[in-house]
């Protein structure tokens, strides 16, 4: 689409633009209006009732793993055993204020967001879905939200309670803390929560009209020259109601910031225990403010560095202040005058990296953000490939359909849920080593980048692992007996020690080799049982399971009248055809409308 050109033409689009936009403004407001009391009563009635109801497992549960944890010392046991109960009483008030505050939002911003999205550009019958999406969307959205948030509190609580409680290597020393430091700690910590708090919240109050400004001048210059973002969607209206929705966010990130500041000042008594000095933890109270500074100097493209003094709170750092840092900067750009352009290179490049960021966030379009795969593109592919090769294994006789039965009976998906997508992973992996690619290859056609992840913190700590392990696979050289006695050994051999592949055949007599392909799989399932901890994934995976049921008593692996009398009762006394195919894949469809299932061969 043409970006207007002109003063003229930009005031026509805009004026044009703002009929539009109002009109769906508001019907997204009454569409929220009617829904929002509903998606609250659901949220807050589910998701209280699992806190309350579940209060006394947790109070219980939690102290009975930290006494009997040996990851902590006997001191620091101690302390947290006396500091529990204050977390634990907060949590049922935290966790419902929490949830009728999400639920409010939700609720209101869901349908109102939906309203906007039915004029997209592929989206047909924009009229009937203006006032149709976003409704009974979000009324189903709020009971998965209450099941999420139920596997969370059953499932994964547990689960990280019982990792606490179980045995540590001979070689790891448990935490500990020693009790003379215990005075200093607590003292620094008393003082550095209000001075913090004071400060940081002071520094975040006088950066807000920065931001807010900053804000409103880059969406309006996206609104009215129809640049950025915004180019590809001028059908879509997100910019205007990120104008109005803009001070929300300031005023969230302000509260962030204030809550943010009670952990920083609190942190100084870990300063004081790691460096075993008080004028450190001081030190680190004074100069997490500079900190602080520095980075939302940094966000909002203000000036380098901090105004604040910084001094050094760790023995192994040089101290430095802002003002200090600002001299050098100024030091070096004299330097470079005078033909010294050594420490001045690297300014410089910074500022050519910053420079090139306002330009390419000013010149890219919706279609180059489509290119980038989001978290939930990579969740889907993990789920398409389960249930792909699951049905495969399920007809080699990988997949043991005592285990099949045992989760849709019992709900133990433990040792299912592991090993399943473990293997689809590791195939993942063997076929990245094979190619020459830098990445990971998901599916034919399909490469996960460094230059197309998402750009996702969370999601960086699970993939960068997977592309260490390719490396070590590609290193070893694997030939096709190892690699299919390698996929057989990851579903049916536990890979806890050394001596459980024995006799399993595997055809190198390498004991080093070996070690290192087994540290790979009990990595490689390490990294699958904390993804597992993931709420979604519990539901997920309960709901490919079930596929996977189906599967075997349509094709005869699986002749269980309990197994078959449940789920008939679950759809409505519906025959077993179509079930798997189609709803279950319904739930692992991506958000673009493009079924995964239809998407090329899986790795």
């Amino acid at each position: 689409m043409e970006v207007p050109v002109g003063f003229i033409a930009k005031l026509w689009n805009f004026v044009s633009f703002l009929p539009f936009f109002f009109l769906l403004f508001i019907l997204g407001l009454v569409k929220a209006a009617i829904v929002s009391p509903v998606v609250v009563g659901i949220i807050l009635v589910g998701n209280s009732a699992v806190i309350l109801g579940l209060w006394p497992a947790h109070f219980v549960w939690t102290y009975y793993c930290v006494a009997k944890t040996k990851r902590l010392g006997l001191v620091l046991k101690v302390l947290v055993m006396m500091l529990l109960p204050v977390p634990l009483v907060l949590w049922p008030i935290i966790g419902i204020l929490g949830n009728l505050l999400g639920g409010i939002g939700y609720g209101f911003f869901a349908p109102l967001i939906a309203t906007f999205e039915a004029v997209g550009q592929n989206v047909a019958d924009k009229f009937f879905h203006c006032f149709v999406d976003g409704c009974l969307s979000t009324l189903e959205g709020s009971c998965t939200v209450v099941r999420d948030f139920t596997d969370f509190c059953f499932h994964s609580y547990f689960s990280y309670m019982d990792d606490l409680s179980e045995e540590i290597p001979p070689d790891e020393k448990p935490m500990d803390i020693k009790l003379s430091k215990l005075p200093s700690c607590l003292l620094v910590a008393l003082l550095g929560v209000p001075v913090d708090v004071l400060l940081i919240t002071a520094v975040a109050l006088w950066k807000s009209p920065s931001m807010l400004f900053k804000g409103w001048k880059r969406l309006l210059e996206d609104l009215i020259g129809r640049e950025g973002p915004f180019l590809e969607a001028v059908c879509v209206p997100f910019a205007g109601l990120a104008i109005i929705l803009w001070p929300l966010a300031v005023v969230g990130a302000v509260i962030s910031a204030f809550l943010s500041s009670f952990f920083l000042g609190l942190y100084g008594g870990v300063i004081v225990h790691q460096e075993d000095s008080l004028l450190m933890g001081l030190a680190y109270v004074v100069a997490v403010v500079s900190l602080f500074d520095e980075y939302t100097n940094d966000l909002l493209y203000l000036r380098e560095g901090s105004c604040f003094p910084r001094p050094r709170y760790h023995r192994n750092m040089s101290p430095s202040t802002g003002l200090e840092r600002r001299k050098s900067i100024d030091s070096d750009k004299n330097d470079q005058k005078n033909g010294r352009e050594g420490s001045y290179n690297s300014k410089l490049g910074r500022e050519g990296s910053y420079n090139s960021k306002l330009v390419s966030e000013r010149s890219r379009t919706l279609k180059w953000a489509i290119q980038q795969y989001a978290p939930m593109q990579v969740w889907d592919w993990l789920f398409k490939s389960c249930e792909v090769n699951g049905r495969q294994l399920l007809r080699d006789g990988l997949i043991d359909v005592k285990d099949i039965a045992e989760c849709i009976l019992k709900g133990k998906c433990k040792k299912l849920g592991i090993k399943l997508p473990a293997w689809c992973i590791l195939q993942c992996l063997l076929a990245s080593a094979k190619s020459e690619s830098s990445g990971l290859v998901i599916s034919d056609g399909m490469e996960l980048t460094r230059s197309n992840w998402p750009r996702d913190k969370v999601f960086e700590w699970f993939i960068g692992p997977l592309l260490i392990m390719k490396e070590q696979i590609k290193g070893l050289q694997l030939d096709e007996s190892e690699e299919i006695c390698l996929r057989e050994l990851i579903m049916g051999c536990n890979n806890e020690k050394p001596e459980d592949w024995n006799d399993t055949g595997f055809p190198s007599s390498d004991t080093v080799r070996r070690a290192q392909l087994q540290a790979i799989i009990r990595r490689l399932q390490g990294i699958v049982g904390t993804m597992s901890r993931i709420p979604t994934f519990t539901r997920r995976f309960k709901t490919l399971v079930k596929a996977l049921c189906i599967e075997a008593i349509q094709t005869g692996i699986l002749a269980d009248d309990r197994i078959g009398r449940i789920l008939k009762s679950r759809h409505g006394g519906k025959s077993f055809h179509g079930i798997g195919d189609r709803k279950d894949r319904e739930e692992i469809e991506d958000k673009s409308g493009r079924r995964a299932y239809d998407s090329g061969n899986i790795v």
